[in-house]
Parts: C-alpha cells; structure tokens; sequence
C-alpha cells in the first residue's frame, strides 16, 4: 500500500513540474523570426479544407506568413484579432491573433486594407488560426 502511495505522489510531483514548467514557458517573440513558409490567406484555408491532415504536418506548430486584405476587426478582452478575407462563401476566413507580448507598430487596420501577419499555425477551427502575430511590414 506503501508503494502505491508513493508511486502516486510521485506521479503527481511529476505532473505538477511539467504543469508549471509550461504555465511558464516564455512566449515567443515572432517579430525577428524568420518565416517558415509565406502564403496567401485563400490559399491557406483551401489547402486546410480539402486536406486538414496535410495542411497539419505542412503547417502546425510553424512560423507562417499569411497575406490577405482586413476582413474583420476583433478587440477579444484586450486581444486584438484580425479576420483576413479568403473568399470563402461561408465566411470563413484566416484569423490571426496579435501577440499579446511583442511591440507592435500599430493595432488599427480598416476593412480591405492589404496586410501580411506573421505567427504560429494552431490548425483549423472553422477558419484557419494563427496565434502570437505580428505584422510583417
């Protein structure tokens, strides 16, 4: 019984540390990364509708740079998210969330205006994903 209890506290230990290890893990600064793959935001979102798997291995977890017009501006509690237009005739777009921790030049862009974001691909919810974003000028 002794050994159980102790296998299960340090099963516990364990988890805790990598809890708190990711709780705080640094954000990456994307301003000076260099992009892994650039491609326009229609593109992008047709690759991940006809092939999510795919776009998944092409894309995840990587350094894109997406182009596209300013669909939408969203102000989330304090998280500014862009919407770039893909000619979807559902709506769906690629959204690109700024990153919360690297300057940015600026945080207005009107509807239409052509803009290229820089970040990481977190896949496709409805529209494609991009987190930690920074506009590529």
């Amino acid at each position: 019984m002794k050994k159980i209890l102790i296998a299960l506290l340090v099963i516990v230990a364990a988890g805790a540390g990598v809890g708190y290890y990711l709780w705080n893990k640094p954000h990456v600064n994307l301003t000076n990364a260099k992009s892994d793959i650039v491609v326009d935001a229609k593109a992008l979102l047709e690759e991940y509708q006809q092939n999510e798997g795919a776009s998944n291995e092409k894309y995840f977890d990587k350094v894109i740079a997406v182009k596209g017009n300013v669909a939408e501006v969203m102000n989330d509690e304090g998280t500014l998210k862009i919407g770039l237009e893909t000619g979807d005739r559902n709506g769906f777009m690629v959204r690109c969330e700024l990153s919360a921790t690297a300057p940015h030049a600026r945080t207005e862009f009107a509807v239409g205006e052509p803009v290229q974001f820089k970040g990481t691909c977190s896949g496709l919810n409805f529209d494609v994903q991009l987190d930690n974003c920074v506009e590529v000028r």
